[in-house]
């Protein structure tokens, strides 16, 4: 069974920032897709109590896991009533447009409220 949970263990979450080197700070999280220990994707972000800005999801090859993996730190931070959802300029933008998560692309803004509602994966090349 696949599990996309909330990370707590600080190590792991500065090594996965690390990997795609991104400095972290006290409101750095990710969410991670496991299978027992297998890690098979995820999602890092900053989340303090006004936005949530999304930097990496992992893996962009799938395209529905990627999606699970997003929707996942977005509920992250709808639970914490935040519903200002962002991206970083690192982030895979690309897959977000594949993904029509994206509210306003000048504004790096992410549609938050498509969590509330089905998939709507574009598999465009």
């Amino acid at each position: 069974m696949i599990s996309v949970l909330p990370c707590k263990d600080k190590a792991e979450i500065k090594a996965l920032f690390h990997k795609h080197n991104i400095e972290t700070d006290e409101y750095s999280s990710c969410v991670i897709a496991r299978t027992g220990d297998e890690v098979l994707g995820y999602c890092l972000y900053r989340l303090d109590n006004k936005t949530i800005t999304v930097f990496a999801v992992e893996p962009q090859s799938d395209i529905m896991l990627a999606d699970g993996i997003l929707r996942s730190a977005l509920h992250v931070a709808a639970e914490n009533f935040v519903l200002d959802a962002h991206y970083d300029d690192c982030a895979p933008i690309d897959l977000f447009r594949k993904l029509d998560f994206i509210k306003n692309e000048e504004e790096k803004r992410l549609n938050i409220d498509k969590l509330f509602g089905g998939c709507n994966c574009h598999n465009k090349n």
